[in-house]
């Protein structure tokens, strides 16, 4: 329940702080006191949005406290561990600050939040009800939850959402499969032409490196032949070096003292061998050297060839066989695309049939409440005074294509207000005094069940009175059983009926002439004052004292 209010600068109102009650609490003052600005400021701490005329002038900054204590229970606890948000056993504040220059910032529990989860946890603890609210019950984008909350099968509408998810999952992985497929069969006859000349090819990582190698060293070869060759048939020559030392050693040892010329010829002797030898080593070499020019085509031809495909592919010659690989797995994705793409078409049909039986199970738990609540509802009309008004809980089913995880119907709460006339949207149909009554009804049999722990009703008892401002005073009193109820009325029968009573009225400051808003707790005999002036007006009879006197022993 909302245990305080602090208001700070907010229009009227200076500094401002408000202590409540449970059960059934009443705010009221005159026409113009301030009740819209308290509503304003409550809003404001609820993450409603904030405008920067809130801010009293003169102030730099406004701000509004609100503190909850709540039951131990309550799925408030939940969502603020989900976020990492430290509390105090049982205790919730929100609040939030807004500048002159139209900047606000939220914080829970003195830990700062973006506006739009404080109005996540807002909405958890608080309903504000009033003739022209057009969120809670009369936005019909929310009858759904408010039906499902009241049927209490979370089961079904758990099933239903995690069964969607799963089959849009499929869906979507069938999808891919598919457009995979095509794109692969649009591509089939380059995949078989490309891997084909790959797989001729059959390149090796590192060949481009060995082929190169092998192509500069055969061509080394041959330059280097040709010199060999050249030397040696100077060496053989009839003028060569090893004829000339052979002419040479026959003519000295033709001469006369041989003693004086062995040494001679001995070193000749030796050259003559020593250049024998050499010849024979560069004979050698000429045949180990010996150039084949095929093999040096066949060397190009497959070097030119590798470099022609990685041209082609924009790729390095190394990672041609990868690139066949590549195409390879191309391959056997399109020939085991079609078996995907079945194995997942049967998935999604088994997904499929699961989500349906699960909408079907939930559409029947929701007829079922459905009947129960419009049974409920339409039972509480009479005694606020509209026998012949109708309520209805539509169920409109919708197409398959159209489910999604909130299940296969829009609801949607309607009312004729006359027999044989035709139903319609709450706020369509209803006039101001019809439509508070038809809220306070639905409210009466959901609170059990989907109230939050505070509900505000914003003079929803207007344009009522006599025995229909009984019967609204009496279920506003029945439901502060189960909620705490704040109402600002203009009605004393309905004031007559709460547990707490505030008054709220614009006092002037003497010094200056400055307004500002306050409100008071009423004591018993403050309150009997208070409910007579709702009575009798402007002046206070003894005559109306004694009503309020019998309306609140009433």
């Amino acid at each position: 329940m909302l245990n305080s209010l602090t208001i700070n600068n907010i229009v009227l109102i200076d500094r401002l702080h408000i202590e409540f009650e449970g059960g059934l609490c009443v705010l009221s003052g005159e026409t113009g006191a301030g009740k819209s600005i308290l509503m304003d400021s409550l809003g404001l701490a609820m993450g409603e949005r904030s405008e920067r005329e809130l801010v009293r002038h003169g102030a730099e900054q406004a701000s509004v406290s609100a503190v909850f204590h709540l039951p131990a229970r309550h799925g408030i606890w939940a969502l603020l561990e989900s976020q990492s948000l430290a509390y105090d056993d049982g205790q919730v504040i929100l609040r939030r600050t807004l500048t002159r220059d139209g900047r606000s910032r939220a914080y829970i529990n003195d830990q700062p939040v973006s506006v739009g989860f404080l109005r996540e946890v807002g909405g958890m603890l608080v309903e504000i009800h009033g003739q022209h609210d057009e969120r809670g019950l009369l936005n019909s984008k929310g009858h759904r939850k408010i039906l499902d909350d009241y049927g209490q099968y979370p089961d079904l509408t758990n099933h239903v959402r995690t069964d969607y998810e799963f089959l849009v999952s499929l869906q979507k992985q069938l999808v891919l499969a598919e457009e995979k497929l095509a794109l692969a069969k649009a591509d089939e006859d380059y995949i078989r032409h490309n891997l084909a000349e790959l797989e001729i090819l059959s390149p090796r990582e590192g060949e481009e490196a060995e082929l190169a190698d092998e192509r500069s060293r055969m061509m080394q070869g041959e330059q280097m032949s040709e010199g060999l060759s050249d030397i040696l048939k100077s060496l053989l020559d009839k003028n060569g070096v090893d004829a000339s030392l052979g002419s040479v050693i026959r003519r000295l040892s033709r001469m006369g003292d041989k003693g004086i010329l062995d040494p001679v010829l001995e070193a000749l002797d030796r050259a003559a061998n020593e250049t024998t030898d050499a010849i024979a080593l560069l004979e050698t070499t000429l045949r180990d050297l010996e150039f084949n020019p095929h093999e040096l085509e066949n060397t190009e031809e497959r070097l030119f060839a590798l470099r022609a495909a990685a041209r082609k592919h924009s790729c390095l010659v190394d990672d041609l066989p990868n690139i066949a690989l590549e195409f390879s797995q191309k391959l056997q994705a399109l020939e085991f695309g079609d078996e995907e793409v079945q194995r997942l078409t049967r998935e999604v049909i088994i997904a499929d049939g699961i989500f349906r039986d699960a909408v079907a199970l939930l559409s029947a738990a929701r007829k079922a409440a459905q009947e129960e609540l419009d049974a409920l509802v339409n039972g509480e009309l009479a005694p606020l005074k509209m026998e012949k008004a109708r309520f209805k809980t539509d169920l409109v089913p919708l197409d398959p294509p159209e489910w999604r995880g909130n299940g296969g119907e829009r609801v949607e709460f309607q009312i004729s207000t006359n027999p044989g006339a035709p139903f319609g949207g709450l706020i369509k149909v209803a006039s101001g005094g019809e439509l508070s009554r038809f809220i306070l009804a639905l409210k009466v049999v959901l609170a059990s069940r989907t109230t939050a722990p505070t509900l505000i009703f914003d003079e929803i008892d207007r344009g009522v009175g006599g025995a229909v401002a009984d019967a609204v005073g009496e279920r506003l009193k029945r439901l502060a059983e189960k909620a705490q109820i704040l109402v600002i009325t203009h009605s004393p029968q309905v004031a007559a009926q709460g547990a707490y009573h505030w008054l709220i009225e614009k006092n002037e400051i003497a010094k200056g002439g400055a307004v500002f808003t306050n409100v008071s707790a009423l004591d018993e005999k403050a309150r009997q004052e208070e409910i007579a002036r709702m009575l009798a007006g402007a002046k206070i009879t003894d005559e109306a004292r004694a009503a309020a006197v019998r309306l609140m022993q009433t």
